[in-house]
């Protein structure tokens, strides 16, 4: 646990940094791991989100309270407001694509491509191009992100959601909210929460990434970054979650997340394969020291253990927001 500062923060904020959100938390709730990353998943750092969940009283309540307060409730402040800041503007096929975004995080344009061409047909499949302008240039709803390293115009690029928000509010509470009015409230939070547990593996990543740069940002640690936090795939089908570079100290950390803490000794063989896969790829890191480090929220004793028998550094969430 973090040592709160002497002043309360302001709820309303300009500052979405990770430790605005974690001094927020420490104040007026708590700061576990679980917590962090179940607010983080919905709102990132958009101060007027956490303001509301303060108005209403369920910074510190359980998943279940905080979704039926925020979302479910004849009063709930965040019903509609994806519709009004995110998708008023926007039917049809931008639709259909974002929605394939919100569950399939990371996907390329071909497979983009596919899931129109299976909905609507090959005639809308070949606009999906001018969509993804559309939706990454107009609007800035989405993002195009490379591997680690990969040139400016490599084909292995792949989409994402860039809003928080937007994109839990697409995959897990759009429509058991909209039908609230015909569906037992308590199923369809049920519903959401086990989506909202898919995503969240997925958004786990992305706050590992930003939390290794906010550390090294205030030399807190011993991995100071000489580049921005990004994974590593290719068309071999490998993947790595987090490749972490410290130049000055010639040294290379590789990362697994899992928000199941008990899946990560076995995700270990397949973080070497993809490591040694990409030092034969690039050469220049071969002679450095090489890194493992298996990340999830919590990591309890024996996951811990299990880990460094195999050579592997075992961080949680509580691990990365120590001394921030």
């Amino acid at each position: 646990m973090r040592h709160c500062s002497t002043a309360p923060p302001i709820l309303w904020s300009s500052d979405t940094s990770i430790y605005a959100l974690l001094e927020i938390l420490c104040v007026h709730a708590d700061d576990s791991p679980e917590r962090l990353l179940f607010l983080w998943n919905l709102f990132e750092g958009v101060p007027k989100f956490y303001r509301d969940a303060y108005e209403q009283g369920v910074l510190d309540a359980d998943r279940e309270t905080v979704l039926r307060k925020l979302f479910f409730s004849s009063s709930s402040p965040l019903r509609n407001e994806a519709d009004n800041w995110f998708l008023r503007e926007l039917r049809g096929r931008y639709d259909m694509v974002l929605q394939y975004l919100a569950s399939h995080p990371g996907c390329n344009n071909a497979e983009i491509e596919t899931a129109v061409a299976n909905v609507s047909g090959p005639g809308d499949a070949k606009q999906v191009g001018g969509y993804l302008k559309v939706l990454s240039q107009r609007y800035r709803m989405i993002e195009r992100r490379l591997p680690i390293f990969a040139r400016p115009k490599a084909r292995s690029g792949r989409y994402y959601i860039r809003d928080n928000f937007l994109r839990a509010w697409l995959s897990a509470l759009q429509k058991p909210v909209s039908a609230i009015a015909f569906r037992p409230m308590d199923v369809l939070i049920q519903q959401t929460e086990q989506r909202l547990a898919e995503v969240e593996g997925h958004s786990l990543e992305a706050l590992v990434g930003q939390l290794y740069e906010e550390r090294s940002r205030l030399s807190v640690g011993d991995f100071p970054l000489s580049e921005r936090i990004l994974g590593y795939w290719d068309r071999a089908n490998v993947e790595i979650d987090l490749v972490a570079i410290n130049e000055d100290e010639q040294r290379i950390r590789f990362g697994s997340c899992k928000r199941n803490p008990e899946k990560l000794p076995g995700s270990v063989t397949a973080l070497r394969e993809g490591a040694e896969r990409f030092l034969y790829l690039h050469t220049r890191f071969v002679t450095w020291q090489q890194e493992h480090v298996a990340i999830a929220p919590s990591i309890p004793k024996h996951v811990r253990e299990a880990l460094r028998d195999k050579g592997v550094i075992p961080q949680s969430l509580t691990d990365l927001v120590e001394g921030l």
